[in-house]
């Protein structure tokens, strides 16, 4: 895991621009750094050393000396790929995935994408096209970002080391923060800082003579519902176990599917343990963190929690999870005082605003993991791929009801809501009244149209927030409201809060995490899974859990899905922590953005 940074165009103090660009981000790469500086182009880079120790270094050049590359991320394919090249006739002088890339890239061009296995920020110079590839995973594991500076292309993998580039001029993007009110992150390809952007998972940016060009290779295309049993699966092991063998009898294609997963799932984690240095995993005492933990065969394990009772509090829970598999436990327990004092540097190393408080849980969880390992599974993405958030179960839950006619659950809709104080069923109707094209734009929706308007003191009324999901729910019009909502939060809420906590929390302590649900082989099975085996009333993630049988007691295979909650409503209502939020909202800053009465209401209920 490292940082990157890069700039287009001759400057007489490169070096010392592309120095000060990396001294941004030592962070993500204390361990050695790099620079290339040739005519049109000015390569940096800070390395976190995991594989290849000695011989890793970048930037790094294809066999051929053509490429330069500096690679944020890890290739875990790397050693198939190699074998590839190496019958090719091409030679290797390191034992690095970097090495790979860089010429995987020199025999295939950009077709090399569709072979990457892995996550991935990555820059790649083409001496004599004189061009600039410029490439984001399939799901937007690794951050990009790039802005056009006085005729300077600028790339990097945190905007602050984009501003420590000569001649930007720092500017609040109003778009930004009024889709931030309704999302909860900034949900804009352009970030918060004006002129600033991020490169898409998926995508790849062609530069060449001052303009560039961005494609799409991968798409999360779906299929759900759609699974049918291949020749080359049908053969695979299955676990012995009556229960799971009574829900084959009554779902008899089940079967392969639970074997596909549970094959797949297993080689995934395996690809992922690939390292030169030992490999830990976070522990939270679900289902999702305690499969890793358990089939890892990782050593150690970490957790953190609150001192707030046991809905803030799952160490028990993990604790259990890590005598079952044998793993050292690494607890620690995060005080308010701890919380709030961390804020400042929480919000630095994020770049931009979030409003995800589980970013600071996160970040203590990286600081307690860093002092003992230098790279961490974690299971961000499986929620998103296999249905598991509570959230999902509300079409079943909304399915009678919405058989009445649209008009008539309007109509009952504004009968609740002219009624002036809140009663048992009021958010069921103003919910089942809706599509689920109106009602989910992701797991957090805050603020409307309406209620940014009253907050904001300049709205600009651009986006309604169904402007940025249409385009995603035209894609998926023929599949059912799960699905629906899966894929949003694919497009959405995974890439805007989940990954982009999970890299900057863990980079902002020199932590490498990885997340081997978020495999494109993985993805290419959790795809097809029926909807019936994704979401029911009992539960959630009902194929994942059957395929997390093997490796897991039942009482976590089967632990409904919490969350990481944070006691925040219960701190505010401490005088010390509303004074210092209520300072925060009738101040100065506060002032020039928002109607500072409104938001103070916000926080006085």
């Amino acid at each position: 895991m490292c940082g990157i940074c890069e700039f287009t165009g001759y400057r007489n103090d490169q070096k010392a621009v592309i120095e000060r660009m990396m001294k941004s981000i030592e962070h993500r790469g204390p361990d050695s750094e790099g620079s290339f500086c040739g005519g049109e182009i000015t390569l940096g880079f800070r390395r976190l050393s995991i594989i290849d120790l000695e011989d890793g270094q970048q930037p790094m050049e294809s066999a051929d000396g053509n490429l330069q590359i500096v690679f944020n991320g890890e290739i875990y394919d790397y050693k198939e790929l190699r074998a590839e090249l190496e019958a090719a006739g091409i030679s290797f002088r390191t034992h690095s995935d970097t090495e790979v890339l860089v010429n995987t890239i020199q025999k295939y061009g950009e077709k090399a994408l569709d072979k990457l296995r892995g996550m991935f920020g990555f820059a790649v110079w083409n001496e004599k096209e004189q061009t600039l590839m410029l490439a984001r995973d399939f799901f937007g594991i690794k951050p990009v970002y790039y802005a056009q500076i006085d005729g300077h292309f600028v790339f990097a993998s945190e905007i602050k080391s984009i501003l420590a580039f000569p001649g930007y001029k720092r500017e609040v993007n109003r778009l930004a923060l009024e889709q931030y009110l309704s999302f909860q992150y900034s949900a804009l390809e352009e970030t918060f800082f004006k002129g600033i952007y991020k490169l898409m998972p998926g995508h790849v940016l062609i530069y060449r003579d001052g303009k560039y060009e961005i494609k799409s290779y991968f798409k999360a295309r779906l299929t759900l519902g759609q699974w049918e049993e291949s020749q080359e699966n049908s053969n695979v092991g299955t676990r012995r176990d009556e229960n799971v063998n009574e829900l084959k009898e009554n779902n008899p294609d089940m079967q392969p599917l639970q074997a596909r997963l549970e094959t797949i799932l297993d080689d995934s984690v395996k690809h992922h343990m690939l390292s030169d240095v030992e490999v830990g995993a976070f522990l939270s005492g679900g289902v999702d963190s305690g499969y890793l933990a358990a089939a890892s065969g990782a050593d150690q394990a970490f957790t953190v929690g609150f001192d707030e009772g046991n809905r803030y509090n799952e160490v028990e829970k993990a604790a259990q999870v890590a005598k079952a598999a044998g793993l050292r436990h690494h607890v620690k327990i995060i005080s308010k005082e701890e919380f709030w004092n961390s804020l400042p540097d929480v919000m630095y190393h994020m770049d931009e605003p979030s409003g995800d408080a589980s970013a600071v849980a996160l970040y203590f969880l990286a600081q307690e993991a860093a002092k003992h390992v230098k790279v961490v599974l974690s299971g961000e993405g499986a929620d998103e791929l296999f249905g598991g958030y509570n959230i999902y179960r509300e079409p079943l839950d909304l399915a009678e009801f919405q058989k009445l006619p649209k008009g008539l659950r309007k109509g009952l809709a504004n009968i609740a809501n002219a009624i002036p104080f809140k009663f048992k069923g009021k958010s069921f109707l103003n919910r089942a009244s809706k599509t689920v094209e109106e009602r989910f734009i992701g797991n957090a929706f805050m603020f409307n149209e309406k209620e940014r308007a009253r907050i904001l003191k300049n709205p600009t009324g651009k986006y309604d927030h169904k402007e940025l999901t249409k385009p995603f729910y035209d894609k998926v019009a023929d599949k059912d409201d799960v699905t629906k909502m899966q894929y949003i939060d694919i497009n959405f809420w995974l890439i805007g809060d989940i990954l982009l906590k999970a890299d900057k929390m863990s980079m902002a302590h020199s932590l490498e995490v990885r997340v081997p649900f978020l495999d494109k082989e993985v993805f290419n099975v959790a795809r097809t899974i029926p909807t019936k085996y994704k979401v029911n009333k009992s539960n959630t993630k009902y194929a994942m859990r059957q395929a997390a049988h093997r490796h897991l007691p039942d009482m976590v295979a089967e632990k409904k899905k919490l969350g990481f909650p944070v006691p925040i409503r219960i701190w505010l209502k401490d005088e010390k922590y509303y004074n210092m939020i209520k300072k925060a909202f009738t101040s100065e800053a506060a002032e020039k953005y928002f109607n500072t009465d409104e938001i103070v209401k916000y926080l006085d209920d």
